[in-house]
């Protein structure tokens, strides 16, 4: 009997191996650095969520130099997180990208500025110093600008824009009026820094009519081709979506998961786990993860309609899917 139950344990321990090497890679390359801004993904990797669906998936951290439409077409990555301005024009420049779930169904972009430096409405920016990220993230901003009629760089510049770094000192040190935010994380670097929000004024993209989808998933074009490709990606989404909305329902367990993560060690409990509040607020609708397709126009729109900024030049075809989604929610 012992010798038996001795097989039987090995017959197990057999299977569970190979059960293991069964599991299919897929790795996943963030927009940023470790942090609430990714709990989902995070929290499906922690729950086990993805080992439900027989992945496995790892998450790569980004950062200042890295470029997630660049990693992808390198092959570093199968799925990469980008903001929707940034994935459209990349992909008009030539690199394929193609959206297969939107997670943020709102922006978290504001403009942060010093009420002392004479900021009090969109009227002041003319003759300021404004601070934008690059790199993609710029689009939202020139696109706001151009609506404005202000205009951004040569002789008749009426703006002055500082590329701004990925911190607050701009606005601390009073280099530029205003700075570029998010409501989810620089902004709240402003106030532990000691400026009061009365002494702020701030603008959110989403109030100025030029809000664009940020925080989707994509995907190169020619992966789509691939029907094993395509079910594996159908797995991650729903296992993602799964652990997106663990995340929104448990925001403080989220944000503890976030840091267990952070090999930096550089985050801390407060910041994620008002991260991880003001995170979820961006994410709604019964449908979580499916792309909106009037926010996809919507966005589309914003962009074409520059005069002195110009982010993209057409409109776009094939640039969204709703076949993975829908695949990933069937089962």
């Amino acid at each position: 009997m012992k010798k038996i139950s001795l097989l039987a344990s090995a017959a197990v321990m057999s299977f569970m191996a190979v059960s293991a090497q069964a599991a299919d890679k897929l790795t996943l390359q963030l927009k940023w650095v470790t942090q609430a801004q990714f709990a989902g993904y995070f929290v499906a990797k922690d729950k086990g969520f993805y080992d439900e669906v027989d992945l496995d998936v790892t998450i790569k951290p980004g950062g200042p130099d890295v470029a997630p439409a660049q990693v992808l077409a390198g092959g570093g990555a199968d799925v990469v997180v980008d903001w929707m301005p940034s994935a459209l024009a990349t992909r008009e420049k030539g690199v394929p990208l193609v959206n297969i779930a939107q997670v943020f169904s709102k922006s978290g972009l504001m403009l942060t500025c010093r009420k002392d430096m004479g900021v009090n409405s969109s009227a002041d920016f003319k003759g300021k110093t404004l601070g934008v990220w690059f790199y993609g993230n710029e689009y939202p901003f020139l696109s706001w600008m151009d609506k404005l009629g202000l205009i951004t760089d040569g002789k008749d510049a009426n703006i002055k824009v500082l590329k701004q770094a990925f911190n607050v000192d701009p606005l601390l040190q009073k280099q530029a009026a205003c700075i570029s935010t998010m409501t989810y994380n620089e902004y709240w670097q402003v106030i532990d820094a000691g400026l009061k929000p009365s002494e702020l004024s701030v603008f959110k993209y989403e109030d100025q009519g030029v809000a664009m989808l940020e925080d989707g998933l994509y995907v190169l074009e020619k992966t789509l081709k691939d029907e094993a490709m395509k079910d594996k990606l159908a797995r991650f989404v729903k296992a993602s979506m799964k652990g997106w909305k663990y995340a929104i329902d448990h925001t403080n367990e989220a944000a503890d998961i976030v840091l267990e993560n952070d090999a930096t060690g550089a985050q801390t409990e407060k910041h994620q786990r008002r991260m991880m509040g003001e995170i979820a607020k961006l994410i709604s609708g019964t449908k979580l993860g499916r792309l909106d397709e009037a926010s996809y126009k919507r966005t589309v729109s914003t962009l074409l309609s520059g005069k002195s900024n110009t982010v993209i030049s057409k409109e776009p075809v094939g640039a969204y899917t709703q076949e993975i989604w829908d695949k990933a929610m069937m089962n």
